[in-house]
């Protein structure tokens, strides 16, 4: 993400509309993991939207960074040498990573030639007129939280104690002001530039597939479950309310999940007491519904029963009618002599005799 402001600027003039639906973000997420007696392994992924554009492996055999979204495919007709310059910063992120890995082990006493782990996240966000709304650089050590940089006063803020060395560090090697111009301007300019070039998959936004379950626990406990999948973009709210009031302190979410194929997925669930279930009604708001969904649970009626047992009963009809050929087909080799009543007989009793001999 670090390149001239200029060179952005040469891109052309973007024909976006006034406004986009939702706010959107561009982060890099970086890892950088040592190796005993090797270079430590560097991974660096890029996402617009939660949709992943491109990635870099230095274990590759490339060593470059490479596309991960088919709209990403034609950047270089727009921005000759793109995935040059993009892998010419990644090597520098990584050397960075390589000097950081030499310094901070140390500072938790630690071995320099263990393994560990040093990530990095960085981007923006933009609001639905794609004006800047907030930045952020983050670093972790074993994923736990190790320096940030402050976009509000443009500082390093050491989390940790042992933070405090790097922030020192940083503060006489790398000014953190340098990075207002990168986040605030230039990040900016890269999210239109994605959202244009991606616009397709980027600003669809497919409705929700929904549905509330119940669920009894072995002691007894009654849960109503709402479930929302197949769904894009990632925002979405369910709500439980009972009796049309909300019940925020009483419901359990789970975090909104990818689903592994561009849409995502979610549940909340509330504990209710057997019999008052339908007392209860979820709530789903997201860009893709024309108005809110109100869903309840519906426990099946005896005539559903009555439907699935009749189609159940019929299959195995079937099953059985099926093995019943088959079976009269592996036993259908006989000595001459033998016999069998023909189709249709009820009894042995009748002229129609079918003699089959053994091939």
């Amino acid at each position: 993400m670090e390149r001239s402001l200029g060179a952005l600027l040469l891109l052309g003039t973007l024909a976006l509309p006034e406004t986009w639906a939702g706010s959107h973000s561009l982060r890099y997420f970086a890892s950088a993991v040592t190796r005993p007696g090797g270079e430590p392994r560097v991974l660096v992924v890029g996402y617009v939207d939660d949709q992943l554009f491109s990635s870099f492996d230095s274990n590759s055999s490339s060593q470059r960074v490479e596309p991960r979204a088919a709209w990403m495919e034609g950047v270089e007709k727009e921005d000759p040498g793109y995935w040059e310059r993009e892998t010419r910063n990644v090597r520098v992120t990584a050397q960075s990573y390589r000097e950081s890995m030499e310094n901070v082990p140390g500072y938790f006493n630690q071995s320099a030639s263990d393994v560990h782990t040093f990530q990095r996240m960085q981007g923006c966000e933009v609001s639905p007129e794609l004006t800047f709304q907030r930045g952020f650089l983050q670093y972790a050590y074993y994923g736990q939280d190790y320096i940030a940089l402050d976009t509000e006063t443009y500082t390093w803020t050491a989390v940790v104690p042992q933070a405090v060395n790097t922030k020192r560090k940083w503060e006489a090697e790398r000014p953190a002001e340098k990075w207002k111009g990168l986040l605030e301007e230039e990040c900016v300019l890269w999210v239109k530039k994605y959202l244009e070039m991606g616009k397709e998959t980027l600003m669809r936004t497919d409705p929700p597939s929904t549905r509330v379950t119940r669920h009894t626990a072995p002691h007894g406990e009654v849960t109503l479950r709402c479930r929302a999948h197949d769904f894009y973009p990632k925002e979405i709210s369910l709500t439980w309310l009972r009796d049309g009031e909300e019940q925020p302190q009483d419901t359990e979410f789970i975090e909104t999940r990818p689903a592994g194929d561009g849409t995502f997925q979610k549940w909340a669930a509330v504990e209710v007491t057997s019999g008052q279930e339908g007392r209860y009604t979820c709530r789903v708001q997201h860009e893709g519904l024309p108005e809110p969904l109100t869903l309840q649970w519906e426990p099946q009626s005896s005539l559903t029963w009555l439907i699935v047992g009749a189609i159940a009963a019929g299959l195995l009809l079937t099953a059985v009618i099926v093995g019943v050929g088959i079976w009269k087909r592996k036993h259908s080799g006989r000595k001459e002599g033998d016999y069998v009543p023909a189709a249709g007989n009820d009894s042995a009793q009748g002229s129609d005799i079918s003699l089959t001999a053994k091939a």
